[in-house]
């Protein structure tokens, strides 16, 4: 249970990491002020849970890093300024700052995941820092994408081509964050087969990981793209809602398996 609070912890500045940049690459022009004031309030959400998660997790930290859990918590409280002032920004419509409020939330989230690995004795590592990249950007454009779905139902008149953006982004986020798992799980699988340390539960675990969070979400995310061929956004909300499931069990898996050290998956 100790290593649950942690894990949360750094899955929800993932995850407000990789909304706000999605939705900071998503067209002011072509989809309405409404979608990021509105989606803005759901990432003040999920920092204001990270706050009492992060104080929780703080008695729990390991003799490094414990002292960092005021910078996480910092962190947490301006992204959640941050998202409060953005959302105000998008009342009148302002673009440009309401994307420079939207670009702040990412890097104060960026900063709040990379935070506990600077005090471990590797400190930050390139494979490290590539891991909450694309596995923030993974949860974050499929999240995004199934949100957009839905508010063209609200808006049905928008054009599709922000939505198939998203898609293409959630994409590629996958197929990076693919490639770069299935290195780390070589270097991972002969690390712990030379020490004697590869169990069955391990190869388990991975195949969820690959099954659910890399397969999965790729097969969604080209039904969704099929889908908006015909166009259906209704159809596709609900592929990509099927997506966001299973990405989040892909990475949380990935985070679990990671949790004794070695290498990220």
């Amino acid at each position: 249970m100790d290593a649950i609070w942690q894990i949360l912890v750094e899955f929800l500045f993932r995850l407000t990491f990789g909304i706000a940049v999605s939705m900071a690459i998503t067209s002011s022009g072509l989809v309405t002020s409404g979608f990021f004031r509105i989606h803005l309030w759901v990432l003040l959400g999920i920092c204001t849970f990270a706050v009492p998660a992060i104080y929780t997790a703080r008695d729990l930290s390991s003799p490094d890093t414990s002292g960092l859990w005021w910078w996480q918590l910092g962190m947490a409280i301006g992204a959640a300024a941050a998202s409060y002032i953005g959302a105000v920004i998008w009342m009148y419509e302002a673009a440009r700052p309401g994307k420079g409020a939207i670009l702040l939330v990412a890097a104060l989230a960026l900063m709040g995941t990379l935070l506990p690995m600077a005090a471990t004795a590797n400190g930050i590592t390139f494979l490290g820092t590539l891991d909450r990249i694309a596995g923030g950007l993974v949860l974050g454009s499929v999240t995004t994408a199934m949100l957009l779905g839905h508010w063209y139902l609200n808006t049905p008149s928008m054009k599709l081509a922000p939505l198939r953006r998203l898609v293409t982004f959630m994409g590629l986020a996958i197929v990076t964050r693919m490639l770069l798992g299935g290195l780390c799980a070589g270097l991972e699988a002969n690390r712990l087969a030379l020490s004697g340390n590869l169990t069955t539960s391990w190869l388990i675990f991975l195949s969820l990981r690959w099954l659910a969070g890399f397969m999965g979400t790729l097969v969604l995310a080209w039904m969704t793209w099929q889908t908006l061929k015909v166009p259906n956004t209704q159809s596709a909300t609900g592929i990509l809602y099927a997506a966001m499931l299973l990405a989040f069990i892909g990475e949380l898996t990935a985070q679990l398996m990671s949790v004794r050290g070695g290498y990220p998956l």
